[in-house]
């Protein structure tokens, strides 16, 4: 079969040129492209945005939206901060290896804080898009692997302030420990990966391993009841999750709690793995130095 394959396609590309062969290549990936996005923006429309469930209540999975989130993460997160308001413009988030953050949309708004990642990769990565930031000191990056020993000694090196507004924990793996370890920091918002494999009555969480690294399955983190069973004692509520089925969010329960949809449980606020929703972008998606003009 290889050696038929390979016989026609030398066949192709003495009738074609292999310059042609490329052309139509690329044009097949943007009809590919367009079709998936279309589908998409009607999937969205129809069972998000349009749905009654999330728009007649004070749900925030419907205030999707990316600008450098995956999974319509940013729109949801200037939902919550519209609602509670903005005391201290400071995020933490770890698991930072490029652009796509929950937090790089504050950092462009204005906001400062820290990001924490491992490779040395990610490292050069960070230092090449966010030069500007790095150097006016409105971010700062720490190369190091998290674990539930040493994030809070992290915290204190980098002088993160004991209350701050923003969290966000994406470690594809022992995100649960971390969160149960920060104890002397109270953010007023945490954003945290949960694993929507498991339906939303079961409490499970992988086994804490310093040394897990994510292996592309659905072995990794924990269930959202188990994060809100958490949560709760850590004095958070859930108060929902992004429509892929990737991210919970908390906000500590001195917030107003009337805000927001209730109960505040998993079995209310689970959404399930819809991966699919992860648009291909139009334009590789870039870094550079931004003004705000007011």
């Amino acid at each position: 079969m290889g050696i038929l394959k390979n016989y026609f396609l030398k066949k192709i590309r003495s009738l074609l040129g292999t310059a042609e062969i490329k052309i139509i290549s690329e044009e097949i990936r943007r009809i590919r492209e367009i079709t998936e996005n279309t589908y998409i923006d009607r999937y969205l429309e129809e069972n998000l945005f349009q749905n009654s469930f999330y728009k007649d209540t004070k749900r925030i999975t419907h205030f999707h939206r990316s600008v450098y989130t995956q999974n319509g993460e940013d729109g949801i997160i200037d939902e919550i901060f519209k609602r509670i308001g903005i005391t201290n413009p400071y995020f933490v988030e770890f698991g930072v290896h490029g652009i796509k953050n929950n937090s790089t949309f504050l950092l462009l708004k204005g906001w400062s804080g820290l990001w924490i990642g491992e490779s040395e990769a990610g490292k050069k990565n960070i230092y090449k898009k966010f030069k500007r930031s790095l150097q006016d000191k409105n971010l700062t990056y720490h190369q190091e692997r998290i674990t539930k020993d040493n994030i809070e000694s992290i915290f204190d090196l980098n002088a993160v302030p004991d209350k701050f507004d923003f969290l966000s924990i994406d470690l594809d793996g022992n995100d649960y420990w971390i969160w149960q370890a920060i104890s002397r920091y109270s953010p007023r918002l945490v954003s945290i990966e949960y694993n929507s494999t498991f339906p939303p009555d079961i409490s499970c969480v992988m086994s804490y391993n310093a040394e897990h690294n994510w292996d592309q399955t659905s072995y990794f983190g924990s269930s959202l009841k188990a994060l809100e069973i958490l949560g709760r004692k850590k004095g958070y509520e859930l108060i929902g999750c992004d429509f892929t089925g990737c991210n919970a969010f908390f906000i500590r329960n001195d917030q107003n709690l009337a805000l927001f949809e209730s109960p505040f449980t998993a079995e209310n606020h689970y959404e399930p793995p819809r991966y699919f929703l992860r648009k291909p972008c139009g334009h590789t998606q870039g870094m550079g130095d931004f003004e705000l003009i007011a």
